[in-house]
């Protein structure tokens, strides 16, 4: 059976999205939930929680269902997708990826590369290649599909605004050599220039120390209102929602921001740097 992506599952967590595939799977073959467990021998209840995202189908079941729907390992697939991404998401991060989908709005500063949501894929791919020692091309690949599938939020109907800060070292450090440097920039500007949603400023060497050095901040507001600061450091990170530690996070990213480049001037330095890039290809 062919399954065309649809519903939630074509822009989904891969937990969401092996849930929709096996619903969309039992709909395409007209089966009730009834009908369907006594083809493959499992509870109805069950399968309804696994329809419904509350209970991951065990190998065996994926492995029927596979089998029933002559779908060539999907779901055996998708659910190795699942547990991967839950074992490599640090504990501190989960509460970020799942507040991105609601958010209202996205501050962040990044020190040393490019933002995450700003990422292209040979970019993230590069990055870590290099970073992520001992690990093999299979667990790179999903790591780099995990940062592809969070950047389909500044593309949703409902963006949230994303303003994000820059230090200049991101760019001037060459992740990938120059030609995915290259096409790095170009996807920051054309996601700048087409949109409205996306704002990008350049903290430049020149203008001397900021009290973000070494490290990345990310606010972020839900469409609550509520808010809720993000700090990440070499190999750790912690989510902060007491009033008084957002407020201060608030403070140093609003210094941060005085001391960038304004958009006109952001853009200028990504085109100069594009240019050397693009002359070292």
């Amino acid at each position: 059976m062919e399954l065309e992506p649809g519903g939630r599952g074509a822009h989904a967590a891969p937990a969401e999205m092996l849930a929709a595939r096996v619903k969309l799977a039992r709909t395409k073959a007209g089966l009730s939930l009834r009908a369907l467990a006594e083809k493959v021998g499992y509870p109805h209840t069950y399968l309804s929680r696994v329809e419904n995202g509350d209970q991951l189908p065990s190998p065996a079941l994926a492995e029927d269902l596979d089998s029933f729907y002559e779908t060539d390992g999907l779901f055996n697939d998708l659910r190795t997708v699942v547990l991967v991404a839950a074992a490599e998401t640090p504990k501190w991060g989960h509460r970020v990826l799942e507040a991105e989908k609601r958010a209202g709005r996205i501050q962040t500063f990044n020190s040393s590369v490019v933002p995450g949501l700003l990422q292209t894929e040979p970019y993230t791919t590069a990055l870590y290649v290099e970073s992520m020692p001992g690990k093999d091309a299979e667990n790179i690949a999903l790591q780099v599909a995990k940062r592809a599938h969070r950047r389909e939020v500044l593309n949703s109907a409902t963006p949230p605004l994303y303003w994000a800060i820059m230090d200049e070292a991101a760019l001037r450090r060459p992740v990938g050599g120059a030609s995915v440097m290259a096409e790095q920039i170009r996807h920051i500007l054309h996601m700048v220039e087409t949109n409205s949603a996306v704002q990008v400023q350049v903290l430049p060497f020149s203008h001397g120390v900021h009290p973000l050095l070494g490290g990345s901040l990310s606010l972020l507001t839900l469409r609550d209102g509520a808010t809720f600061a993000y700090v990440e450091s070499f190999a750790s990170g912690v989510s902060v929602d007491g009033p008084a530690e957002v407020l201060e996070l608030t403070t140093l990213l609003d210094i941060a921001r005085s001391k960038a480049l304004d958009g006109g001037e952001s853009m200028a330095q990504f085109r100069k740097y594009l240019r050397e890039y693009e002359d070292g290809c």
